[in-house]
Parts: C-alpha cells; sequence; structure tokens
C-alpha cells in the first residue's frame, strides 16, 4: 500500500521577502519584487529589469572555509532550509542521528563559471580560480553544499529541469518516500540572480522592456504581456512519511497528493498545449481527484504571449468551465525559473493556510484566452483545501503537483 507524504516545514528567501511571514504579508498586499538594474543596461542588455533578491550574510552561520565552495544558489538555499528546517521541529541532532535525503532543483551556476574563465585568461594560471571555484561552477553545487553542512545522508540529487526544476524535485521526493525508498527529503529549487545568468535570455528578446514601471513589467495572462522579468532565490519543504511525521509530532502542514509529468516532444523553447494537458490530467489521476476537487491553480504563467497562451487553453481544455480561480505569483515575483516550482508550492501553501488568494498582479485586459479562465486580479479572502500548481520549462518538460491542506 503506497505511503502518504506529508509537508512538514516550508522556507523562503525571494524577492517578496526573506522569511515566511514577510512573503505572506508581501502576497496578500499585492507587492512587486521587480526593480530597474543600471548595470544590466550598462552591460548591455536590452532589458533591465530584474527581480531584486537580498543576498545573505552567512558570517557567523556557516566558516569562511566552507563559504568559499558555496555559489549564489547555494546561499539562499542555506538559508531557505534553515528556516524550513526551524518549521518542521527539525534540528542538528536529529539528522546526525537519523538519514535525511535532498533533492533540489537547479539548472545553471553562470556566475561562477564566468569568474573563474575570468581568472584562467587574466593571470593565465588557473590556480587562479581558488580552491572553491569548482564546487560553486558544478550543477549540483547546491545539493553538494547543503548535503555536508547539515550532514544529510540520503538521497544526495540535482535535479535539473529548467523551469520545471524545484517542482519535479518535490515530485520525485514524493515518489521516494510513497515507495518506501526515504521516510524524510528536503526538497526545493534555487536560482541565481546575477545578469550572467540570464543574459542569453536577454539576447532572444524573452524580457519585458517595460522599464518605465518595473513593478507593471511583469504581467501573466494579460492582453499586453510583453515577455517575462527574471528573478530567483531559493525554497525549501520538508517532505515526510506521515506516520513517520506523527511518530516525532511534527507539525503536518499538508500532503501531496499528486505529481504528473510529461514531455512536450515538440519545439526547444515553444510550449504546445498537449504536454501541459498530459501533466495535469496524470497529477489528477495520481491524486484520485477530479476537477472539483480542485480550489485553486497556481499557473505557470511567466507573461509571454505563447507560453501564457499555450497554459491558458491547457487549463480550459482541462476544466472547462468549472470555474476554479487561477493566478500567477509571477505578477508579483517575476520568473524564478529553477526556484519557481518549489517557491510557488510555498506561496500557494501560505495563502491556502491563511484564507485568501494573492491577485495576478497587473491582469488588467484579457486575450482570448485567459478570458475563459477565473483570474483573480485583486487579493480576495477566500477558503481553499487542495490547490494545483504548474511549472513548464525550455525543452518540453512540464510538472504538475497537487497539495491537500492538513
Amino acid at each position: 500500500m503506497a505511503r502518504r507524504v506529508v509537508i512538514t516545514g516550508m522556507g523562503i528567501w525571494s524577492c517578496l521577502g526573506t522569511n515566511l511571514e514577510t512573503v505572506c504579508e508581501s502576497l496578500y498586499k499585492g507587492k512587486s519584487g521587480i526593480i530597474y538594474d543600471p548595470v544590466r543596461k550598462e552591460m548591455g542588455f536590452r532589458s533591465a529589469l530584474t527581480a531584486k533578491v537580498e543576498m545573505p550574510n552567512l558570517k557567523g552561520l556557516v566558516p569562511r572555509n566552507q563559504r568559499v565552495y558555496m555559489a549564489e544558489e547555494a546561499q539562499y538555499a542555506y538559508m531557505s532550509t534553515l528556516e524550513a528546517l526551524k518549521n518542521a521541529k527539525l534540528d542538528q541532532d536529529y539528522l546526525d542521528n537519523n538519514v535525511v535525503g535532498l533533492l533540489f532543483g537547479n539548472d545553471s551556476t553562470a556566475d561562477a563559471v564566468v569568474k573563474s574563465v575570468d581568472k584562467m585568461r587574466e593571470y593565465k594560471d588557473t590556480a587562479m580560480c581558488g580552491s572553491g571555484a569548482i564546487f560553486q561552477s558544478m550543477n549540483s553545487t547546491v545539493t553538494m553544499n547543503l548535503a555536508c553542512l547539515f550532514k544529510l545522508r540520503g538521497i544526495n540529487l540535482t535535479v535539473s529541469g529548467a523551469c520545471a526544476s524545484g517542482s519535479h524535485a518535490i515530485g520525485l521526493g514524493s515518489i521516494l518516500i510513497r515507495d518506501g525508498f526515504e521516510d524524510m527529503i528536503v526538497c526545493g529549487g534555487a536560482q541565481e540572480v546575477n545578469p550572467f545568468s540570464i543574459g542569453s535570455f536577454d539576447g532572444i528578446s524573452a524580457f519585458s522592456t517595460r522599464e518605465d514601471a518595473p513593478e507593471k513589467a511583469s504581467r501573466p495572462f494579460d492582453r499586453d504581456r510583453d515577455g517575462l522579468v527574471p528573478g530567483g532565490g531559493a525554497a525549501t519543504v520538508i517532505l515526510e512519511e506521515y506516520e513517520h511525521a506523527v511518530k516525532r509530532g511534527a507539525p503536518i502542514l499538508a500532503e501531496i497528493c499528486g505529481y504528473g509529468f510529461s514531455g512536450n516532444g515538440d519545439h526547444i523553447s515553444t510550449p504546445n498545449v498537449a504536454g501541459p494537458s498530459r501533466s495535469l490530467q496524470l497529477a489528477l489521476e495520481h491524486a484520485g481527484m477530479g476537477i472539483k476537487d480542485i480550489g485553486y491553480i497556481n499557473a505557470h504563467a511567466t507573461s509571454t504571449h505563447v507560453g501564457d497562451t499555450q497554459e491558458a487553453k491547457a487549463i480550459y481544455g482541462i476544466f472547462g468551465d468549472s470555474g476554479v480561480p487561477v493566478t500567477s505569483t509571477k505578477g508579483q515575483t517575476g520568473h524564478e525559473m529553477w526556484m519557481a516550482g518549489a517557491s510557488e508550492i510555498v506561496y500557494s501553501m501560505l495563502m491556502m493556510k491563511n484564507n485568501f488568494i494573492a491577485g495576478n498582479l497587473n491582469f488588467e485586459n484579457p486575450d482570448e484566452d485567459s478570458a475563459k479562465l477565473n483570474i483573480v486580479a485583486k487579493t480576495t479572502e477566500a477558503h481553499f483545501d487542495t490547490f494545483l500548481s504548474n511549472s513548464f520549462g525550455f525543452g518540453g518538460t512540464n510538472s504538475t503537483l497537487i497539495v491537500r491542506n492538513l
């Protein structure tokens, strides 16, 4: 018999705040984390828009000889994981005496690679890269650092699935616990925010150029959207087998009920409708739920013309005229990329636990497809016990999670 998988802790480090309380307040108030960055304009960026994410100060938390191994996103992930462990009532003594796994979504470490290459070119001496360079530049920088810092001895794996990375990490973690391979896994997603990490996106005109009003630039599902805004940070959730959580007296927050996934098998950057539709349908089947069981949908919608259109069609194709509330929190955060699938679980959890739906920021005029959905434009007091969260990525990778309140 399949084991139940629950969430017992959460942590967040984002442009909306660096703890759960602050982020919840920002969601409720419709705060935007988007700014204009003059440094990017000086670097030749077409768009200087970005989410503003505070850089953590790890002095006093992590010894210097260990900090040198941590890339930007690993530092964000350390902070979100600290909060999640505390939220789950887990201390280092517990981690030292029990096997705990680790699955984190991450798909780039551009800043560390660029800095190493610059030093090699300048000094003609590879030793100048420093002892930490290799560990910062590997795609698994988040999991290798977190596993060593928190002494985690279960599965230790980075999930690299483009903008669905964080969601896939949680989904795969739920399967490993469900099938008895692990009792507890630290799951999440992290995204670097530096200019080097997203310069190539700017180069293909993926970003909004609404630079005169940064807070208005990210506008998922809106007719006048003109591209996404990059963001980042880190989010962590503690997944645990239900009976295991009960036995240790853990705070049981919610249950992972469904995980759906698919590949588009199509264009590398242009999404289709069939792939996301399969992901949505599989999640519902895995959860044993129908469309009327879903109380809220946190859409992937990044504020691109094609992406939002195809997702709206997929959601309508599955949910029809059911009227389920839909929003994309990316109106506030921009697109948090590798982190988004995890952070949007945390954002949706905060809404579910506090009985509100954060409005889809900047949704002023629907287009032909978004008009068919019940998109909530302003923060609304609402009670829901189950939500669905979509995450899609380049290469046609799709992930859908369904979470139920407990």
